[in-house]
């Protein structure tokens, strides 16, 4: 009788034991899936500065939206916490369409080799940083779950594992853009 006894509270604490370590297990996964869109978002931050400094020389009045590229930059590279990164990526991504849009204007400008190359660079590293999202919220939501799961729940109560946030585009961002020239 104590054989059985200690037997089942034996399964019980290996079974408790295996759910903390999935637990465990999902929550790095979020972690590392939300460092993979900051390495990405830090690679686009890395080129930008490269972008002003050749847009410069072909759009010299265009002054104030290479200031605002800039500072949207500096917001992003200083933003913490998924929900500051988000809105900082997300004024960042808004001026650089706007700087693309504006490139339009410069034939010359869009001809260069170096633009080109750069143009390539943030494209490709876009669809980095979305894939990074999607992924990383895939991870969320997995994570998530497990702690809403029965007995999961029981246990990430006890052992004090909390919800992430899911990486979220901002209103602003899923309107549809406009870009207007002034005649």
């Amino acid at each position: 009788m104590l054989f059985a006894l200690a037997a089942i509270l034996g399964l019980v604490a290996l079974y408790i034991w295996f759910i903390y370590n999935d637990l465990v297990s999902s929550r790095m996964k979020v972690i590392e899936a939300w460092s993979q869109i900051d390495v990405q978002l830090k690679r686009r931050a890395d080129l930008i500065p490269n972008l002003v400094e050749t847009v410069k020389g072909y759009a010299k009045h265009e002054k104030k939206l290479l200031e605002n590229v800039t500072k949207a930059r500096t917001a992003l590279l200083s933003a913490s916490g998924p929900k500051e990164k988000a809105v900082a990526d997300n004024q960042l991504s808004g001026v650089l369409k706007s700087l693309f849009a504006v490139a339009e204007n410069y034939p010359t400008l869009k001809a260069n080799e170096n633009f080109l190359h750069l143009q390539k660079e943030l494209s490709d590293t876009e669809d980095k940083v979305t894939f990074s999202r999607q992924h990383h919220n895939t991870m969320v939501m997995e994570y998530n779950t497990k702690l809403q799961m029965f007995p999961n729940s029981l246990i990430a109560e006890r052992f004090n594992f909390r919800d992430k946030e899911f990486y979220e585009a901002e209103e602003a961002d899923k309107k549809k853009v406009e870009v207007k020239f002034e005649e």
